[in-house]
């Protein structure tokens, strides 16, 4: 991938052989949810669409089920009811796709678009973002991940390894290190402050010495559940040293990760997510000083991806 060339992309000629392409489609799609942007070769937008999940982890026949119905819904709303694939190049950023098998099993059943370009949801944020410009986005919400375009037009990633043993600085990544202060509180081996507390309240303790309640919010809690014990760090930060404590290392997390996307601390940063965007105000300064609002998001992008593959820039 060029970083000029995407840049430039919507002011590029066509390949010969897309001569017949008139319209593009960008898709954004996760764990819960699709939405694509149906645009035309110079990126003025003509309708959008939604629909459930796309990310490959759960299946590719649903993942093209789910694109197909917000591309008719965008279709529609262009009043382009009856999109022809041959006049339609589509561009995915799509969760899972750095898996090749997914990947290649994806294109596969591709139902006969005249071109199509699958990245990574990461990806195209980044395109989105920077639009088409070398950057970077820290991403940290329920999860976290870094990518990057850098000036050679290379690609790079930092985290992103799942909530279980990774994404540092994530609202789950805090929810589990505020469970642990919990627990450590009941046991006696910290003291009992306020989001010891809190987090007790929050998985319904009868008392302070009720384990069983905890182990059985434990046995069952996945990503989501301790990502929602996020937001009592936050709130417990001004009076818990531990609460505060844990904020800190939450930004020497994310910074790091801004280190190793970017080591000569050079590229334009973008903050996507709530946790990235509530902590980004206590970066130190030459991270903070790079970060920039995002000129688009992962639709944009994935517009972008698609209109580059097109031109002869490529």
């Amino acid at each position: 991938m060029n970083a000029a060339n995407l840049a430039d992309a919507w002011s590029a000629p066509l390949q010969p052989r897309f001569a017949a392409v008139r319209f593009l489609v960008g898709v954004d799609g996760g764990g819960t949810g699709t939405r694509v942007r149906l645009s035309d070769l110079q990126g003025r937008v003509l309708g959008q669409g939604w629909a459930g999940p796309s990310a490959l982890g759960q299946g590719v026949a649903q993942a093209w089920r789910h694109i197909q119905q917000a591309v008719q819904e965008a279709a529609d709303k262009a009043q382009l009811h009856r999109l022809s694939f041959d006049e339609t190049a589509i561009g995915l950023g799509l969760s899972g796709a750095g898996v090749i098998a997914q990947a290649q099993a994806f294109v596969a059943q591709q139902p006969g678009y005249a071109h199509v370009e699958l990245v990574n949801d990461g990806t195209t944020t980044v395109l989105g973002a920077h639009a088409g410009q070398p950057g970077g986005v820290i991403a940290a919400g329920t999860g976290t991940v870094g990518e990057a375009l850098r000036a050679d037009g290379t690609l790079a990633c930092v985290s992103g390894w799942g909530w279980i043993g990774g994404d540092e600085g994530s609202g789950a990544w805090l929810g589990i290190q505020a469970m642990r202060q919990a627990q450590k509180a009941m046991d006696g081996r910290a003291v009992a402050g306020a989001l010891a507390r809190a987090v007790w309240a929050a998985v319904g303790t009868a008392h302070e010495q009720d384990r069983d309640a905890v182990s059985a919010w434990v046995a069952q809690a996945g990503q989501h559940a301790y990502a929602q014990l996020a937001p009592l760090v936050f709130d417990c930060a001004e009076t818990d040293p531990a609460a505060a404590a844990l904020i800190r290392q939450a930004v020497d997390e994310l910074e790091q990760l801004a280190l190793a996307l970017d080591p000569a601390q050079q590229l334009p940063l973008s903050l996507a997510g709530s946790v990235a965007q509530r902590l980004g105000g206590l970066f130190s300064g030459n991270i903070r000083a790079r970060c920039v609002s995002p000129q688009g998001d992962s639709a944009d992008g994935a517009l972008r991806l698609i209109r580059g593959a097109l031109s002869t820039l490529r």
